[in-house]
């Protein structure tokens, strides 16, 4: 009972904020993300009988406490659906810069979700485990189901699931990650979403915000798409930052990628736009025709740069690639 599977992780298009329910992971509201490409989680599992404890280890470090927890919470749930009561080994690596605001964790719990599946036997469909993942991490439901996909917001698994959004902009999309390496603290932020005096007025127009993004998805429109997600990503932030806790994330060197996008979009007519999720780090998204000219304009800040493309569905990987 042993598998291993890599998800990719998520950049938000219109990002979720906060959860009506910590324990299940429901969100207030619907979202949408892309995931990033070739970046991704590993994650190899085993049910082993002779253990007399479950064993976390991610990026060698054994985890104990709140981050144990969360794991715990989709190994039980996978236990709880196959009916058994063994004990797992775990261990999983990811291959880009964590905790900095690239979406780590959705594609850790992705990764866990589908390798516990195969694991303990269980045959089911990538929204089915989306529901799973999401009990580590929402956005985690957005990874199962790669590229572009939408988690609506329920009080049941039935509901609260992810699908696949088919776009013409899997192709084309090109993301520039600028990497800010200053650590935040995303469960918190969540924890005290609804404190915010923003937080009503985000979910006022929310709505309206998810009908534009599918739509412009389902169009192929890519300046729509992502113009929706940095406004999206500066209503965000300004819910954060309104919250008891006032989190702000930004580092002056995200204001200067800021910068240097609208100056490319305004005086070279770069189709390219910022988005940011709870982080410091920044997303850049352009086109594959401009994505040279973008990356050594944020290169010339000094900033390191990734450049990804459209990643897909999360998926089992043969046995020669396992972690153990």
């Amino acid at each position: 009972m042993k598998a291993t599977a890599k998800a990719h992780p998520i950049q938000g298009i219109v990002k979720y904020h906060g959860m009506f329910d910590h324990e299940l992971r429901l969100p207030y509201h619907d979202s949408i993300s892309v995931c990033t490409a070739p970046s991704h989680s590993k994650t190899t599992v085993e049910f082993d009988s002779a253990l007399d404890a479950d064993r976390y280890v991610v990026d060698g470090e054994v985890l104990e406490g709140h981050g144990a927890d969360r794991i715990r919470g989709v190994v039980d749930r996978v236990r709880e659906l196959a009916g058994i009561d063994e004990r797992v080994r775990f261990e999983s690596v990811n291959d880009f810069p964590t905790n900095i605001g690239f979406g780590s964790s959705a594609s850790g719990f992705a990764a866990a979700a589908v390798a516990l599946c195969a694991a303990a036997d269980l045959d089911l469909s990538h929204p089915e485990m989306s529901t799973i993942a999401r009990r580590g991490s929402a956005s985690a439901a957005r990874a199962v189901t790669g590229a572009f996909s939408h988690l609506r917001t329920g009080k049941d698994d039935i509901d609260c699931r992810s699908e696949r959004i088919e776009t013409d902009l899997e192709d084309d999309l090109r993301v520039v990650a600028a990497e800010v390496p200053a650590y935040k603290e995303t469960e918190e932020a969540h924890k005290e979403a609804a404190d915010s005096h923003m937080f009503q007025a985000r979910m006022a127009h929310i709505h309206e915000q998810i009908a534009t993004a599918r739509h412009a998805l389902r169009e192929g429109d890519f300046e729509t798409t992502f113009e929706t997600a940095e406004h999206d990503s500066l209503s965000l932030a300004a819910t954060t930052m309104t919250g008891p806790s006032g989190w702000v994330y930004w580092q002056p060197e995200s204001l200067k990628v800021f910068e240097t996008v609208r100056t490319l979009r305004e005086e070279e007519d770069v189709p390219v736009y910022f988005s940011t999720d709870t982080g410091a780090s920044v997303y850049v998204n352009t086109t594959d025709q401009f994505v040279d000219r973008v990356e050594a304009a944020i290169a010339d800040l000094g900033i390191d740069t990734h450049v990804w493309g459209v990643g897909g569905p999360a998926q089992v990987l043969d046995e020669s690639e396992a972690l153990f």
